[in-house]
Formats: structure tokens, C-alpha cells, sequence
């Protein structure tokens, strides 16, 4: 067997040729191979070279830093990218939104699909997943602005059901982090916070006649690696590339390593501070009450983050469990730059096999965000005038989850409130109503939703919605809430109401704990 190549970062990127198609690893502030990022951008920057490369990856990369997929925002370098999400990489959104390149978003779980599609050599990926939202072509099909007129999906018809259809294409090479390799280029992922997509990336690229360059912490004896954490096999691997900076390979931006988030350590949870009584703790609240035991559950970034926040406090997180779409399964889900990591974690699968689980109905229900929503129920999370966010796993989650909740505010840009004594005061308005009559861009399609007989609410900090088949309701309304002041002269439609509107429950607007433990006992 043959020894694996070892290259200094400079070297690895010279296999970069002009108009390959580039896939790169990490997702958010996780498991992104920096030191690959920084050669490759500096290659360009200094001679120019390579040029016209469509970037394609599955989640968000990066932290609005120039960390991650936005070392790629550089005129000339990119032809088009292909991405899930990009709120974390805002530069290449300003390239789409200026018709610098071509702009896709694809849902997060059909591209991991599509990886290993690809990877099987297959015609290409059938899937469900976006009908009757702006991933579907009869609306835009993903594409972001006006040099994007190639829809990648086209809907057939496939026993009597609509799907949609994604052809595959060659990957010409994969940039990927891993913890450690072999001799041989065996890689293993015990450091990672999941082994993401790494082994479906890796056939995808090897039998596409690519390059699979894998960047590690360290390289070590052959035989020294358990096989069990191996989740690139050597055969698979062009070349290996030892990260120079510890900057460059940290588990998470600004985090060097914390073992808890890999299950290699259990830390106490009881030790985690509480989080002040504010606008995103009430939604929080208000959203833990919808939480059942013997379920399971997907957490969205923002607001929702605040569910487990809250279920901690409350003393029930062990009721239920907590999933992340990046792999984890079980433990607490982590915000911020650690968004795809969960600490205590119970079980770390590849990040396909979690969409897999999605996809195809596994979640009781998803906390997601709130945006935009409409009178049909609709939600938009993904693109605002001409800024691009991206659906990342919203689309997948939200079309197939048994229930939904979307938590956000009631209005954005200024709110100010007062919470205390079991009611909330608002002392300055939002600028921006959420509740329009249409929604910017469908990222979640509510008459669909009623179709599918998915339980649907919608959760402020001043009044809770419910979807039902002749639309939108209002269901509870806060404590020290005007009910038309504020409430509908600042919606664009009339929700449905019944006679007798629902209070809140005081305790949420309490600076205590809820007791929603007691309700388990």
C-alpha cells in the first residue's frame, strides 16, 4: 500500500485548476479547513489563479468574518456558487446580489443527497423536498439573481406524485477536514463535532475522477488509528495537509477544543448561568410548553435556541431529545459559532443520515424561526429584498417535521418591552411588521402544510397563532397586550379569532421558574 502524500498548504491548492468544481467542509463555525481556505484565496489574490470555480457546499461556512466560504469572495475566482445557506457568509451573497457570479440555494439536505448521488453515480437525486416553495423551478427554482437562469431541478412525475429532480455533475475536488490521518491516509473524525458529510464528499469527489485533499491535526503511525473512528478510508484521499496554525484547525471558531462536545467528557449541566428574563426568554418559554415527553426534536438557530435554554432551567431536557441537523442526537444544541455541535452529546451519525431521518418524517416537531409570515401561513426566512440569508435545513425540516413551531418577535428593528409581574410592556415598537399579507419568498408553504395535516403555531413575545384548514388564528394573547393597538393595526391581514381570545400564562412574565417540571411529575 502506498503512503499518502503529505503537502504544505501552498502545494495542496496548486491541484485547484481553473473551472473545477470546488466542495469544501464545515459547517458554521465547525470543522472548516482553514488552512485550505487561506492557501487557496491567497493563491488568487497573489497570481490570479484559479479562476471560475463553482464553490458548492451543503451548510452555512463561516462567521460574517471572512472566515470560512467567504476566503472564496473575490471577483474572478468564483463562477457560481451552490450552497444551502448563506447568512454567515455575507460577502458572497453581495457577489450574487451584484451579478459578480451565480447564485444558487439548494435545502441543505437535498445537496448532502446529492453528494452521495453523485458519489453512487447516479442519474440524480428525486426528492420532495421544496415543492411548493422558491426551490421549486415554477418558483425561481433556487436560482438568486439574473445570470442564474439554468434551473439545477426540474419537477417530474414519478407514480402519480410530483417530485423534483436534481441532476448530478462531477465534483472536481473537496477540501475536508478531518482530526487525524494515517500513514496511509486513513482520516479519522474523534476531534470533530460531527463527521458532517465528510465520507459522502469523499467517494463523491474519488469517483468523480477528482482530488480529495483532507486537512488534519496531525499525521500518525499506520495501525495507530481504531478503524471505528475512520471515516475516510486512505484509498479515497489524494493528499493530506497538516494545519501550520492552531487558528486554522480549532473544532469551532474560537474554540480550540472542548471534549464535551464530542461525548470523549459528560460535563454537569446544572452549571450552566441562567439567562436573563428578556424578549427571546418569553418566546422560549412560551415555546417549551409545546414540548412533549418521548419526543424528539429539532432545534432551528436564534430564538429556538432559547427552548433548550429554557427546558434546562425548567429541569426537563431529559424528557425528550434534541437533535441537530449537522448529526448530533441528544445533549444540548450550542449557539453562536458552536451552532452544529451539541455538548453531551449521545450519539454523532453523518450529517446525510440525519436529513435521512428528517426527510423522511422522523421529527416530532421543530422549533424553527420566524421571519416573515402570511395570511396563507406562510414563512420566509430565507431572502429580504436584497439580502440573502438562505433556507439552509429550514425547507427539509419544516416540510416533514409532525409539528412546528416558529418563535420569533412580533415586530423587528428597535422593539423594546418591559417584562416583569406576569405581563410584558412595549416601550418602543419594532420598525418592521413580520405578519404581511405575502411573504417576500416562500421558504415554508402553509397551505401545503394544512394538506400534509402538520400542526402548525406561530409564537411572539405578545400573542400566539395557529394554522388551521381556513387559515390563520389567533389563539393567546399577552398579559398588558392591547389586542388592537397592538396586536392587529400592526398586522397586514385579519387573523381568524374565536370569541374568546386565550391570556397567556402569567408565569411566563415572571422572573422564576415556570414549574414545568411538576407538569411531568
Amino acid at each position: 500500500m502506498k503512503k499518502i502524500t503529505v503537502l504544505k498548504p501552498d502545494e495542496a491548492v496548486n491541484l485547484v485548476k481553473d473551472g473545477d468544481v470546488l466542495t469544501t467542509s464545515g459547517f458554521v463555525g465547525c470543522a472548516n479547513a482553514e488552512s485550505l481556505n487561506k492557501a487557496l484565496e491567497g493563491r488568487f489574490l497573489r497570481t490570479g489563479s484559479p479562476r471560475d470555480l463553482t464553490l458548492i457546499y451543503a451548510a452555512s461556512q463561516g462567521n460574517r468574518d471572512g472566515r470560512g466560504a467567504e476566503h472564496y469572495a473575490h471577483k474572478g475566482l468564483l463562477k457560481r456558487v451552490i450552497a444551502g445557506h448563506y447568512n454567515t457568509a455575507p460577502k458572497l451573497a453581495e457577489m450574487i446580489i451584484a451579478n459578480d457570479i451565480q447564485g444558487y440555494n439548494i435545502p441543505q439536505g437535498t445537496l448532502l443527497h446529492l453528494f452521495r448521488d453523485i458519489a453512487g453515480g447516479k442519474l440524480g437525486t428525486l426528492t420532495k423536498i421544496g415543492l411548493h416553495t422558491f426551490a421549486d423551478p415554477r418558483n425561481g427554482g433556487g436560482c438568486l439573481n439574473s445570470i442564474t437562469t439554468e434551473c439545477m431541478s426540474k419537477v417530474i412525475e414519478v407514480d402519480g406524485q410530483e417530485v423534483l429532480f436534481y441532476k448530478t455533475f462531477p465534483i472536481d475536488v473537496a477540501f475536508i477536514r478531518g482530526t487525524y490521518a494515517d500513514e496511509y491516509g486513513n482520516i479519522s473524525f474523534e476531534k470533530e463535532v460531527s463527521p458532517l458529510e465528510g465520507t459522502s464528499v469523499a467517494q463523491a469527489v474519488y469517483n468523480s475522477g477528482g482530488k480529495v485533499i483532507v486537512q488534519v491535526e496531525k499525521v500518525v503511525h499506520a495501525g495507530t488509528l481504531d478503524p471505528k473512528l475512520v471515516k475516510i478510508p486512505g484509498i479515497y484521499v489524494e493528499a493530506v495537509v497538516v494545519a501550520e496554525r492552531d487558528g486554522d484547525h480549532q473544532q469551532c471558531f474560537d474554540c480550540s477544543y472542548d471534549p464535551a462536545l464530542t461525548g470523549e467528557v459528560r460535563v454537569p449541566t446544572n452549571m450552566i448561568p441562567t439567562i436573563p428574563l428578556n424578549t427571546k426568554k418569553v418566546i422560549g418559554r412560551r415555546a417549551a410548553m409545546e414540548l412533549r415527553s418521548d419526543t424528539v426534536i429539532n432545534l432551528g438557530v436564534g430564538i429556538p435556541e432559547y427552548v433548550a435554554a429554557v427546558a434546562g432551567e425548567e429541569g426537563i431536557g431529559g424528557y425528550f431529545t434534541l437533535t441537530v441537523e449537522s448529526g448530533p442526537i441528544g445533549g444540548i444544541p450550542q449557539g453562536g459559532k458552536r451552532f452544529g455541535s451539541s455538548l453531551n452529546p449521545d450519539c454523532l451519525i453523518d450529517q446525510p443520515y440525519q436529513f435521512d431521518f428528517y426527510d423522511g418524517g422522523g421529527l416530532d416537531c421543530a422549533f424553527l424561526g420566524l421571519a416573515q409570515a402570511d395570511e396563507e401561513g406562510n414563512i420566509n426566512v430565507s431572502r429580504f429584498g436584497p439580502r440573502i440569508a438562505g433556507c439552509g435545513g429550514f425547507i427539509n425540516i419544516s416540510q416533514n417535521a409532525k409539528s412546528l413551531v416558529f418563535c420569533g418577535t412580533f415586530t423587528t428593528g428597535g422593539l423594546r418591552v418591559s417584562i416583569g409581574d406576569g405581563k410584558i410592556k412595549i416601550l418602543q415598537e419594532g420598525k418592521q411588521k413580520k405578519f404581511l399579507k405575502t411573504v417576500e419568498q416562500i421558504t415554508f408553504n402553509g397551505p401545503y402544510a394544512v394538506q400534509k395535516e402538520q400542526s402548525v403555531k406561530y409564537i411572539t413575545e405578545r400573542a400566539v397563532f395557529e394554522l388551521r384548514k381556513d387559515g390563520v388564528y389567533l389563539t393567546e394573547l399577552a398579559p398588558g397586550i392591547d389586542l388592537q393597538t397592538q396586536i392587529l393595526d400592526l398586522m397586514d391581514f385579519t387573523p381568524k379569532m374565536e370569541d374568546n381570545v386565550k391570556i397567556m400564562d402569567s408565569a411566563i412574565f415572571r422572573d422564576e421558574l415556570m414549574g414545568l417540571n411538576k407538569e411531568r411529575e
